[in-house]
């Protein structure tokens, strides 16, 4: 290990930052190209390092999975996620700290452990075929954003 927690098979569950990031009318999704979410759609994120807040955290992972400066709004919910091996065994377990903000500058480009980045009508969403909980988290966004 590199200094970082171990996230397969971990010890406890590990706190992670994800954005819902709004450019107009549309939200900024990723492509994971590393398990446990390997090839899906997925919020930008990742886990927390030692010695940063949350809002630190979400603003690296952005800029380091998609070149981009966000203004961040607010908290939408905390989430976990957790995934089991084939015997039963927690393979990964992150507990998310979800928020919401607005694309600030940067040009859109993938880069770190994502495949692809691109921003996505909110009318686009439902036949993405992203996870039932990503959705929720970008729709409970959206109604925060809509009261502002």
């Amino acid at each position: 290990m590199d200094g970082h927690r171990k996230r397969e098979y971990p010890d406890f569950p590990i706190l992670g930052v994800g954005g819902v990031i709004f450019r107009n009318q549309s939200v900024l999704l990723v492509r994971r190209a590393q398990a446990p979410a390997m090839g899906h759609w997925s919020l930008p994120g990742g886990a927390v390092e030692l010695g940063e807040t949350v809002l630190e955290a979400l603003d690296r992972e952005i800029y380091e999975e998609a070149s981009i400066k966000i203004e961040t709004k607010g908290f939408v919910r905390l989430l976990d996620k957790i995934f089991f091996d084939n015997k039963g065994r927690i393979r990964f377990h992150y507990v998310i700290a979800d928020y919401w903000g607005w694309f600030v500058s940067g040009r859109l480009n993938a880069n770190s452990d994502i495949s692809e980045a691109k921003f996505v009508h909110l009318t686009e969403i439902p036949s993405m075929g992203i996870d039932k909980d990503v959705k929720e988290t970008i729709e409970m966004a959206v109604r925060m954003r809509d009261v502002i």
